[in-house]
């Protein structure tokens, strides 16, 4: 674990032992990196919230804190195509730009464990590759956090505001 990515502000799982995650793991609270659980539940909250923009901005201000090679980099990295895809798709409506990000995503996610920091990567990649051929698998689609899609609240908009630099 690296000093700059703990940090105890982050609650364990809702449900399950997640990768990433060990009950007998004193610091951030289990998570081998506190900081990348926490980027990860305000980007999965934004997503499913229809805040595309600002759940790339999530993974994407993380994914800084990794090497290159890393799976916490792909996963992050993946995270951050799936998120502007989204947006190409519901907000520009750009289909080729979508399926662009989507192929990438896919590249970075595959040999993930399928339950990475709480997210269901396995339903991320099957969402991903139906899109490919129909974009509308996407339309209201959410990602899976420890078994539940939640949504956005005022406290995942102002740590998305606090990463505007």
């Amino acid at each position: 674990m690296d000093e700059h990515t703990r940090t105890n502000e982050v609650a364990p799982p809702a449900a399950g032992s997640p990768t990433g995650y060990s009950p007998t793991r004193a610091d951030s609270n289990g998570w081998e990196h506190g900081t990348l659980r926490r980027a990860t539940v305000h980007g999965v909250r934004l997503y499913n919230a229809g805040e595309y923009h600002e759940s790339h901005d999530c993974f994407e201000d993380e994914w800084y804190n990794y090497g290159r090679g890393s799976a916490e980099s792909q996963f992050l990295h993946g995270m951050v195509q799936v998120a502007a895809g989204a947006y190409k798709h519901v907000d520009f409506e750009d289909d080729a730009g979508m399926r662009s990000l989507f192929e990438t995503a896919l590249d970075y996610l595959t040999g993930l464990a399928d339950d990475y920091y709480g997210v269901d990567v396995a339903d991320v990649r099957e969402t991903l590759r139906a899109a490919l051929s129909d974009p509308a698998a996407l339309d209201g689609w959410q990602v899976t956090l420890d078994g539940e899609t939640p949504v956005a609240d005022e406290v995942d908009v102002a740590y998305a505001e606090s990463l505007e630099h």
